[in-house]
């Protein structure tokens, strides 16, 4: 199979799919390596194809979020405050799509979370307090955004309002 042919199935793949597909599923449907998948998705990436890694493997956010409402909050908080915050996210039926942060060399920071149930907010907390690593908000007073995503406008404005009540949304009055 040529290369081309390769980064077409990997498309595919994707497509049918639907939700994540790790590089390791590809490269044994392929009969190539791990390392050979990496370099298809960049080459497929640089060719303008919105395809996101996750800690499950790769997606394509357009298809993984049809039909549900996505929409981004700007949060303020404490690193120990973390975790009481995704989870009010995914309590509310929200999906926490990314965090973002504005850092004044990189520019805007993104890393994707993926996290949708109360168990996958407890692995990430798990994996942050196992490996030591300071968090993204660190860089910003702890202002930060997160795409969210959640079936209904409806959702995700109860989202905010847990999250307002809480005090964790970022509000003008913050600034002042």
């Amino acid at each position: 199979m040529k290369a081309s042919e390769r980064r077409e199935e990997i498309k595919k793949t994707l497509v049918r799919e639907g939700g994540p597909v790790s590089a390791s599923s590809l490269a044994r449907d392929l009969g190539v390596s791990r390392q050979v998948i990496v370099g298809d998705i960049a080459l497929l990436r640089a060719e303008g194809e919105d395809i996101v890694a996750t800690t499950r493997g790769y997606i394509i956010p357009s298809l993984l979020y049809q039909g549900r409402y996505v929409g981004r909050l700007a949060c303020r908080h404490t690193p120990h405050e973390v975790k009481d915050e995704l989870m009010i996210i995914v309590d509310g039926g929200g999906e926490v799509v990314d965090v973002c942060v504005e850092h004044h060399l990189y520019g805007q920071l993104v890393v994707q979370l993926n996290l949708t149930s109360r168990q996958d907010v407890e692995n990430f907390s798990y994996e942050v307090e196992k490996a030591h690593v300071h968090l993204l908000c660190e860089l910003t007073g702890g202002v930060h955004l997160h795409t969210i995503v959640s079936k209904s406008r409806q959702d995700f404005e109860q989202i905010s309002q847990n999250l307002a009540r809480s005090g964790y949304l970022y509000r003008d009055k913050d600034t002042e």
